[in-house]
C-alpha cells in the first residue's frame, strides 16, 4: 500500500484531485472497472439494483425505490452523477422531468420544487426540501461549465442563479418564506420552520455560489459557507462525531419528533465533511471529527449497524441504510486519509456490494457519490474562464 498525499489547499486551487483508492493500493483497473460496474447497476436494467427508470422520448427519473416516489433528492443527485459522469442525455432528461413536474410557480412556494411525486408526474407534496434545491443548483452551474447552456429549460447556468435568487429572497414582496436564514446564514429543514438539518450543510458548495450566484448574493453564499462550518462544529457530538437528523441553529438535537438521534439523513454529513477538506483543504477540526466518527464504527460490528444517540448509546433499531452507513463513513476519509481507521473504513466500503432490494435507492445513491469521491472523479466544473 503506498503512502497518501497531502492536499492541504484543496483540488478547486490545486485542481488536483485525490484517488484515494489508488493510494491505498488499489489499481487504475480496479477501480474503473468498479466505477464502471456501479454506474450500470444503478442505471442500467438489472431490476435488483436499478434506481433509474426513462419516462418517455426525453425524460426519466430516480425512484425511491422504498416509498414508490420521486424526490428532489434523488432527481439532483442523479443530475449531480451525470455531470460528473459526462452523460448529458441523462442529465437532461432529469432536469426535464424536474422541470416540467416538480417547479412550482404559483402559492407560497413559487420558485421551488416540489420534494415528493408520484412517477407519473403528480405531486404527492406541495412544499419542498432545500436538499434538492441546493444540489440542483450546483449541478446546474456544473453543466452550465462543461457543456455550455441550451434552450430553456436547459438554460442551466440562469436556472440555477434564478433558484438560488428564489431560495434567498422568497417572502421579501409576499407570502412565502427563504430557504436560509437570513440573520444566521444556515440552511432550514424546510423553509417554514427555524431549525436545520446537519446533512443539509454544504459550504462547499456554498463556496461556489459565492462565485458564480448573480452578483448581489455573493456575500451572503460567502457568509454562509463559514457559518455551516462552524455549525457543524457545534452538531456533531466532541466525542463521537455522530450527528442528528434536525438540530437547533445552536446545534443541540432537535428530538421533537424522534429526529434527534443519528440516523439516515445524518449519514451525508461525514461525506459532506469529507467531500469539503477534497474541493477547499478542510481544517484540523475536519481531521479531528472524521478521526472520532470512524473510531465511533470501528468499534461497532458492521453486520449490526444500528440507529445511535449521539453520545453513541444503540437503539433496537436497526440502521434502515447500512450500505450508505459504510459508504459515508469511507467518504470521511478525505477529510483524514492518515487517519487511524481511514484504511478499515475504506476497505469495508471496498467489499461491500451496492444494495439490492426495496430499500435500495438511498444506500446506492451514496455509494455512487462515494466512488466518485475516493476515485477523484467528484471534480469541480469551473467556467472556461477559469
Amino acid at each position: 500500500m503506498t503512502a497518501t498525499k497531502e492536499n492541504k489547499a484543496g483540488a478547486f486551487h490545486t485542481e488536483s484531485y485525490r484517488n484515494l483508492l489508488a493510494e491505498y493500493g488499489y489499481s487504475a483497473e480496479e477501480i474503473d472497472a468498479r466505477l464502471k460496474t456501479t454506474w450500470e447497476l444503478l442505471f442500467g436494467p438489472n431490476e435488483s439494483t436499478r434506481i433509474y427508470y426513462p419516462a418517455g422520448e426525453d425524460k426519466g427519473y430516480l425512484l425511491d425505490t422504498g416509498n414508490l416516489d420521486v424526490r428532489t433528492e434523488g432527481m439532483s443527485y442523479g443530475m449531480m452523477m451525470a455531470v460528473q459522469m459526462d452523460d448529458r442525455e441523462l442529465f437532461d432528461r432529469l432536469w426535464r422531468w424536474t422541470y416540467d413536474y416538480m417547479y412550482m410557480t404559483t402559492g407560497v412556494h413559487a420558485g421551488y420544487f416540489a420534494w415528493s411525486c408520484n412517477p407519473d408526474g403528480t405531486k404527492r407534496a406541495h412544499g419542498p426540501a432545500p436538499d434538492g434545491e441546493e444540489y440542483f443548483a450546483l449541478a446546474l452551474f456544473f453543466a452550465s461549465h462543461r457543456w455550455g447552456d441550451g434552450e430553456h429549460p436547459l438554460d442551466y447556468g440562469t436556472k440555477a442563479r434564478e433558484l438560488l435568487r428564489a431560495c434567498l429572497h422568497n417572502g421579501e414582496n409576499g407570502p412565502g418564506w427563504p430557504m436560509w436564514n437570513r440573520e444566521n446564514r444556515l440552511i432550514k429543514f424546510i423553509p417554514e420552520f427555524e431549525y436545520s438539518d446537519p446533512s443539509y450543510h454544504l459550504p462547499h458548495f456554498y463556496e461556489l455560489f459565492a462565485l458564480w450566484a448573480y452578483e448581489e448574493d455573493r456575500p451572503f453564499w460567502k457568509e454562509a459557507a463559514e457559518a455551516s462550518r462552524e455549525y457543524l462544529k457545534l452538531a456533531c457530538h466532541p466525542e463521537t462525531g455522530l450527528a442528528p437528523e434536525y438540530a437547533y441553529y445552536d446545534g443541540t438535537p432537535n428530538n421533537e419528533n424522534g429526529f434527534g438521534h443519528f440516523f439516515s439523513d445524518s449519514y451525508r454529513v461525514a461525506a459532506n465533511v469529507g467531500l469539503d477538506a477534497e474541493w477547499f483543504g478542510g481544517s484540523e477540526w475536519s481531521r479531528l471529527q472524521a478521526d472520532r466518527l470512524l473510531r465511533f464504527f470501528a468499534n461497532q460490528d458492521p453486520s449490526d449497524l444500528r440507529r445511535y444517540r449521539i453520545d453513541g448509546e444503540p437503539f433496537e433499531e436497526k440502521a434502515l441504510h447500512p450500505v450508505g452507513l459504510i459508504a459515508t463513513n469511507a467518504c470521511a476519509t478525505l477529510a483524514s486519509p492518515a487517519g487511524p481507521d481511514a484504511r478499515e473504513a475504506v476497505e469495508l466500503f471496498w467489499n461491500t456490494p451496492v444494495r439490492e432490494g426495496e430499500r435500495r435507492y438511498y444506500d446506492n445513491c451514496l455509494y455512487l457519490f462515494a466512488m466518485l469521491a475516493l476515485s477523484g472523479r467528484y471534480r469541480i466544473w469551473k467556467p472556461e474562464s477559469n
